[in-house]
């Protein structure tokens, strides 16, 4: 029998980063975002080269959303999004149409507009 603690270290709680679509598409639908690296959104064409991490080809029937729409990213701890040149646009808060290729700070509890769908950023 040993004397050391079977669990002697400690790990902090994995944060969970997750899009939740709140109107348009399938409400409530929830999409994990990647903890590490980048998260591609858009809309699911192997013709076309497209491999979204978010696939919405299903929550997109007026195809509102491009095919490589946005990512959101982590850069030192905080996350972004970035529109990739959408047709539609992608908006944080309902501000300004974000210009491609312009990283946007997100928090949580942010809501993201992409086409006709909303999503709330949830972060916890």
């Amino acid at each position: 029998m040993s004397d050391t603690p079977e669990n002697t270290l400690t790990e902090a709680p994995a944060t969970t980063v997750k899009l939740v679509i709140t109107r348009g598409g399938t409400v409530g639908k929830e999409f994990i975002v990647e903890p590490a690296g980048e998260t591609l959104i858009g809309r699911w064409d192997p013709d076309g080269g497209a491999f979204p991490e978010i696939d919405l080809t299903g929550d997109d029937p007026e195809a509102k959303i491009s095919r490589k729409h946005a990512r959101i990213f982590i850069q030192d701890g905080d996350y972004y999004v970035e529109d990739l040149g959408s047709l539609n646009g992608t908006y944080v808060n309902r501000g300004p149409r974000l210009l491609p290729g312009s990283p946007h700070p997100l928090k949580n509890e942010d809501e993201v507009v992409m086409g006709k769908t909303f999503f709330k950023l949830l972060v916890g």
